[in-house]
C-alpha cells in the first residue's frame, strides 16, 4: 500500500515478429495501467490508479449477486471494497459496505447445510471487523463474536485432514480458508483486544499448512484430492487462485499480527518462500495461468489470481517484506494486466468461475470475488505510486504497557516543520500496515512556540506492540476519505447560552449568563447527557428539546443543580466548597472527528475572603468517556490553592457510600449513581493526576436544602436532586494549568452493565495516564 521464468516451449513456438509486437502491446498496456505524471515520467499516477479501481467498483456495484449476499463471494468483494474505501474520496462506498451490513444484520453467512464452524462463513467477517474499527459500534461485531466464541468455547474434535465432505470444511482442509478464516479472526482481535481469536487462527493455519503445504514446491495443494494428481506436462496440480488465497490471507494475516507477536517471523518466512515461487511462475503478459506449473495447457489469461498474487507482492514491497528492485517489476506487469481485463465500462474479465482446480473458461467471465482481488491489488499498488518521490514523516508509535489499547489519540506536533510546509497545511495519515488513510486532525493549538499545529489521530495497540504511520503532505494524495466524525463542540445561543461537548460515548453541558436570568439557575458543574449508540446527539437533543424524555438511544436524565456535577471544581477550606458562578466567555478551539477543545472563561468570586477566577479549557477526544479539564487560577494572592473535585451523590439510602469507591495513589474515584427511575443507572468518574490527591471527602454546606440519605421526591422530567459533593482534594498552583479527567457512562449502552465494569475501566484509563503511548 523479477525474473520471469516464460514457458521455454511457447517461446520457441513465437515467431520473433510476433514477440516484438507482444512487448509493444505489453508496452502500451503498462504506460495505460500504470500512467505517469507528466512531470516526472517515471512516476506512476496514483490518481489514475484509484480511478480505474473506482470505475471497477461502480460496475459491480451495479450488478449484485442479490442470490449470495452473505457468502464468501461477496464477502472477498467487501474486503476490495474496504481497501478502496481507505483511500477513496468517495464516501458512497463506504455507505455502501455500512448498509449492507445493516442490511444482513450484520450477521455472517451460512452454509446449506448450516456448518457454523466452516471457514468460508467467517469471511464476511473481515469487512464488519474493518467496519467495526471506522465506527465502534459493537453490533457490527456482536454476531461475528457470538460465532468465535463458540468456535474456541466448543470446538470440534481434531480429526483427519482428509477432504472428505462434509466433514472436511470444520477442519479447514482446504487452502482457501486461510483467505477466509484467519484474517477475520486476526481482525477480531483487532477489535477487542480478545487474543483467543488470534491464537485460534495461528493454531489451525500451521495445521493447515503442515497438511498442504508442498515444502519442495513452496506451494499449496488446494486439498487432499490433489496429493496424487498431475498435469498433462506431469507436473502436480497446484491451481493459482488456491494459492493466491493462501498468499494474499497471508498478508492480510500479517497485517493484523502484532508486531512484537513471537509467531510473526515464521508468518514472515512462509509469506518470502512462497512469494519467490510465485514471481518464478509468472507469465510473460503479466498474468498468471490457472495452473501454476503447466501454462501450456493452461494457456488462457486469468485475473482472479492475478489480483491475488499482484495485492500480496505489492503489500511484501510496501512492507520491505520482498526486495523492491526484484518484485516491482512483476508487480507492475501484474497491474497492466489486470486492467487489461477491465472493459470500457468497468467489468473485469478473465475471472475463472467458482471451483476448486484449474479450469478453461468464458474470458467475459466475472464475478465479485474477482473484484475484490482486483481491488485489493489497486490499493496496494496505490501505495507505491504514492511513495514515488514522496518523503513522508514516518511515526513509530509504541504501547509500553502490558494491556491491550483501543481509541488511544496520538498527538504530533511540528509536522509543519519536517515537511516544509506553511503552518495552516493540512495533512494526511496512513496506516503503514494496511495502507488505509486514517481519520485525522489538525488544528491551532496556540501552545507550541515552534508549530502552532497540533495534528492527532487514533491507533489501536496489543500490549508492547509498535506500529508506524506515514504522514504527508494532504495536497499530494488524489483524495483522502471523509473522516467519520466523533466529536462536537459548541456554544449553544438558542438555549440560554449553554455550551455543550460529545464523543461518540458521552455527552456533556454546561451554563451560561442567560440561564440565571431566565431561571435563576447558578451552577458551573457539568452535566451529563447519555446515549447508546456512537451517533452525535447534541444537535438533535437541541432541535428536539426532548431532554428528559428517553428516546431509545439519547436522554437527559443528570441533575446538576448546585452540585459539582460530573467533575465541577471548587476551591476547598476544609469545610466548605467555594464555586464560580456560570461561565462568562467562550471559544471554540477546534472541533472534528478526533477531538474537540474550547475554553470557558469565569468570573472571579470570593473564596473565603480570596478572590479567584478561572479559565477552564475542556478537551474531549474519539472512543473516550473521560474529558481532560485544565484549569488555570488567577488570584493576586500566589500562595497554592486547595481544590476539590467533585462528583454529584443522589440519595439511596444509608448504604449509598457502598456505591462510591477510589484509589488515593491512583487518584481516580467513581460513583455509580442509583437508579431513581426505570431510565437505568449512570457511573460517574473523575481522574487526577497520580499522587495528587491528598484526600476524598465529602461536602454537605453547598447543598444544605437536601436531606442527607432520605428518600427525595423524583421530579417527573429529570433524576433526582444531588444531596452533597463528594470530592477529590488537591492543590493547585495559581496561574499554572492544573489538570484532570472526569467523565460518565450510562448501563443501558451495553458498555458497561455494572459498577465493577465501571470501576474496571477507571482503573486501567488510570493506567494509561500513567503509561502514555511512545511516540516517534
Amino acid at each position: 500500500m523479477n525474473t520471469i521464468q516464460r514457458d521455454s516451449v511457447m517461446n520457441k513456438q513465437i515467431p520473433f515478429a510476433l514477440k516484438y509486437c507482444t512487448v509493444i502491446i505489453a508496452a502500451v498496456l503498462l504506460a495505460t495501467a500504470f500512467p505517469v505524471h507528466a512531470d516526472n515520467p517515471m512516476k506512476p499516477g496514483a490518481a489514475d490508479i484509484l480511478k480505474i479501481m473506482e470505475r471497477v467498483a461502480d460496475w459491480q456495484s451495479g450488478h449484485p449477486q442479490t442470490n449470495r449476499t452473505t457468502s464468501w463471494v461477496p464477502a472477498v468483494e467487501d474486503t476490495g471494497m474496504m481497501a478502496l474505501i481507505g483511500i477513496s474520496g468517495n464516501e458512497r462506498y463506504r455507505n455502501a459496505m455500512f448498509n449492507k451490513g445493516e442490511t444482513n444484520d450484520w450477521k455472517l453467512g451460512v452454509t446449506p447445510k448450516g456448518d457454523k464452524y466452516d471457514a468460508d462463513d467467517f469471511c464476511e467477517g473481515q469487512m464488519f471487523a474493518e467496519q467495526y474499527l471506522l465506527f465502534r459500534e459493537r453490533r457490527m461485531i456482536q454476531n461475528f463474536r457470538e460465532r468465535a466464541d463458540l468456535l474456541i468455547d466448543s470446538p470440534i474434535p481434531e480429526h483427519s485432514m482428509e477432504f472428505t465432505l462434509p466433514k472436511a470444511r470444520e477442519q479447514w482442509s482446504w487452502c482457501d480458508s486461510l483467505f477466509m478464516g484467519p484474517p477475520a479472526l486476526a481482525r477480531l482481535t483487532a477489535a477487542t483486544g480478545d487474543d483467543r481469536y488470534l491464537n485460534f487462527a495461528i493454531r489451525n493455519w500451521w495445521r493447515t499448512t503442515e497438511y498442504l503445504y508442498d515444502k519442495d514446491e513452496h506451494l499449496y495443494f488446494r486439498d487432499s484430492t490433489y496429493f496424487k494428481k498431475h498435469e498433462a506436462n506431469g507436473a502436480k496440480v497446484f491451481w493459482s487462485r488456491g494459492n493466491g488465497w493462501v498468499l494474499a490471507g497471508t498478508a492480510r494475516f500479517l497485517q493484523y499480527l502484532p508486531s512484537n507477536h513471537p509467531e510473526r517471523p515464521k508468518f514472515e518466512a512462509l509469506f518470502k518462500d512462497m512469494a519467490a515461487k510465485i514471481l518464478s511462475v509468472q507469465q510473460a503478459d503479466g498474468f498468471w495461468r490457472a495452473s501454476l506449473l503447466d501454462s501450456t495447457t493452461f494457456q488462457q489469461k486469468e485475473s482472479s489470481g492475478t489480483g491475488l498474487y499482484a495485492y500480496a507482492l505489492a503489500w511484501g514491497v510496501n512492507q520491505r517484506l520482498l526486495d523492491k528492485n526484484t518484485y516491482e517489476p512483476a508487480i507492475k506487469k501484474a497491474w497492466a494486466a489486470l486492467t487489461s481485463s477491465v472493459e470500457a465500462d468497468g467489468k473485469l474479465v478473465n475471472v475463472q468461475p467458482v471451483g476448486a482446480d484449474p479450469r478453461k473458461f468464458n474470458p467475459e467471465s466475472t464475478d465479485a470475488f474477482g473484484v475484490g482481488a482486483f481491488l485489493l491489488a489497486g490499493s496496494e499498488v496505490y501505495r507505491m505510486a504514492i511513495f514515488e518521490g514522496n518523503k513522508p514523516v514516518v511515526i513509530n508509535v509504541a504501547n509500553p504497557a502490558k494491556f491491550f489499547r483501543e481509541s488511544e489519540t496520538v498527538e504530533i506536533n511540528g509536522l509543519s516543520m519536517k515537511l516544509g510546509l506553511a503552518y495552516s497545511s493540512e495533512f494526511a495519515v496512513m496506516d503503514g500496515k494496511t495502507s488505509r488513510v486514517v481519520d485525522s486532525q489538525s488544528y491551532n493549538a496556540g501552545r507550541i512556540v515552534q508549530d502552532f499545529i497540533t495534528t492527532v489521530f487514533q491507533t489501536d495497540l496489543s500490549a508492547g506492540e509498535t506500529k508506524t504511520y506515514y504522514v504527508f503532505d494532504k495536497k499530494t494524495l488524489p483524495a483522502t476519505p471523509p473522516p467519520i466524525v466523533k466529536t462536537f463542540a459548541r456554544y449553544v445561543p438558542e438555549r440560554f447560552d449553554d455550551f455543550a461537548w460529545e464523543s461518540d460515548r458521552i455527552a456533556h453541558r454546561t451554563y451560561g449568563q442567560a440561564l440565571i436570568k431566565a431561571e435563576g439557575t447558578i451552577s458551573s458543574g457539568p452535566d451529563v447527557w447519555i446515549k447508546r449508540q456512537r451517533n452525535l446527539i447534541l444537535d438533535m437533543m437541541y432541535r428536539t428539546k426532548h431532554y428528559h424524555e428517553d428516546n431509545g438511544d439519547e436522554l437527559d436524565d443528570y441533575r446538576v443543580g448546585k452540585s459539582r456535577g460530573c467533575g465541577g471544581i471548587g476551591i476547598w477550606d476544609g469545610k466548605k466548597l467555594y464555586v464560580s458562578g456560570n461561565y462568562q466567555k467562550s471559544k471554540v478551539i477546534t472541533t472534528g472527528p478526533i477531538r474537540s477543545v474550547f475554553e470557558l472563561t469565569y468570573d472571579a468570586w470570593d473564596a473565603d475572603g480570596r478572590m479567584v477566577s478561572e479559565n477552564k479549557r475542556y478537551s474531549i477526544d474519539a472512543g473516550s468517556w473521560f474529558t481532560y479539564a485544565e484549569s488555570t487560577f488567577v488570584s493576586e494572592d500566589k500562595s497554592p490553592l486547595t481544590v476539590g473535585v467533585g462528583l454529584a451523590e443522589r440519595s439511596a439510602g444509608p448504604d449509598g457510600i457502598e456505591l462510591f469507591t477510589n484509589d488515593l495513589a491512583a487518584g481516580w474515584m467513581t460513583y455509580w449513581q442509583p437508579e431513581d427511575k426505570p431510565k437505568g443507572v449512570i457511573g460517574v468518574a473523575v481522574v487526577l493526576p497520580k499522587g495528587s490527591v491528598k484526600e476524598f471527602t465529602v461536602d454537605n454546606a453547598a447543598m444544605p436544602d437536601a436531606k442527607l440519605h432520605e428518600q427525595v421526591p423524583q421530579p417527573t422530567h429529570e433524576g433526582a436532586p444531588a444531596i452533597r459533593n463528594f470530592l477529590a482534594v488537591s492543590q493547585a498552583e495559581v496561574g499554572k494549568p492544573f489538570g484532570y479527567y472526569f467523565g460518565a457512562c450510562w448501563d443501558r449502552s451495553g458498555d458497561f452493565t455494572s459498577r465493577e465494569q465501571w470501576e474496571a475501566y477507571v482503573k486501567r484509563f488510570a493506567e494509561r495516564r500513567d503509561s502514555p503511548l511512545v511516540v516517534k
